[in-house]
């Protein structure tokens, strides 16, 4: 499968304002690697004059090409290299059906990708991350230490009982289901599969009710099942390391405004502890968890525009 033969990204596009659609003659191109025996799906607007690279990673009710039709589209447009990573279970990616698919595993593909494009040349790399994925952003950047500057939509510490409380469906699931996760590991469990949507609040993905109706019937990522051991080791995640020591590069947390899922309130706590880099915040008005909205989405493209800019321009 490619997104060349999907319907589901092109309905919730359909949703977009029009001037911030792909367009159909500057589409991304679709590439693989192999990674751990996954067969790992790139969307990429590849461009070997670029200042930069932005790597994008989804969240765990998003994929790649969400991805680039959010920012990596319009970064292209400015000239800058996009990739799109479909983390294993997610998007194009086909999962290697002897490897137990976890959150960490997530961390060392952004890791790995990055040491490979690096070895390509040495061109600055940033990277996007959207709902969950903004944390991997600062675990991935943690870890490999080669990252120009991080930009999120909400950096969720999984380890606050706030975070926890919010994000979560239902006070079942937060209250019996969750603290149960380590026992049922235990029992060899991990292999069950369940709706991504049936323990997280995935209805508040979007503010928009027909972008939510596409969403839902999308497989490959809203309505994606994940198996238990990938619950329990995102849930239960230990950071790279604690946001005091975090030294890597800058940090911009685009909060979309009216995010139903993950106010702003659940990342404050978080970057409030990081002091050894420039921490910015800027809100997208308007805006929901994933944004469709016009002045939401005008305000991220030009926030992760300067932003860019900004670090590339301290680099000369």
């Amino acid at each position: 499968m490619s997104y060349s033969q999907q319907t589901a990204w092109r309905q919730i596009q359909q949703t977009m304002p029009e001037q911030y659609r792909m367009r159909e003659d500057f589409l991304p191109q679709e590439e693989w690697l192999d990674w751990q025996g996954h067969r790992v799906h790139l969307d990429c607007y590849r461009n070997p004059q670029a200042p930069a690279k932005v790597i994008l990673f989804h969240g765990v009710g998003t994929n790649g090409r969400q991805m680039q039709m959010v920012l990596g589209h319009f970064l292209a447009t400015q000239g800058y290299e996009t990739i799109a990573i479909d983390m294993p279970t997610y998007g194009m990616t086909q999962v290697n059906p002897n490897k137990i698919v976890t959150y960490d595993g997530w961390i060392q593909l952004g890791n790995d990708y990055i040491d490979l494009e690096k070895r390509k040349d040495d061109r600055p790399i940033f990277l996007y991350g959207l709902s969950a994925g903004g944390m991997e952003t600062y675990d991935v950047a943690a870890k490999n230490g080669k990252v120009a500057g991080i930009i999120g939509m909400t950096f969720l510490d999984q380890r606050n009982l706030l975070v926890r409380k919010t994000t979560v469906r239902n006070w079942i699931i937060d209250r019996i289901g969750t603290p149960l996760m380590p026992l049922a590991i235990k029992l060899g469990l991990g292999g069950l599969k369940m709706p991504m949507s049936l323990v997280s609040k995935m209805s508040a993905l979007s503010n928009s009710k027909a972008t939510m109706q596409a969403f839902m019937q999308d497989s490959s990522s809203a309505a994606n099942w994940v198996t238990l051991a990938f619950l329990h080791s995102y849930m239960y995640h230990q950071l790279v390391c604690e946001p005091e020591m975090f030294d890597v590069c800058p940090i911009l947390l685009t909060q979309p405004e009216e995010d139903a899922w993950t106010p702003l309130a659940l990342s404050e706590p978080f970057l409030a502890r990081i002091k050894q880099v420039p921490v910015q915040t800027v809100l997208l008005p308007e805006g929901g968890h994933y944004p469709v909205e016009e002045r939401a989405l005008s305000a991220l493209h030009q926030q992760v525009l300067h932003f860019i800019q900004q670090q590339l321009n301290k680099e000369i």
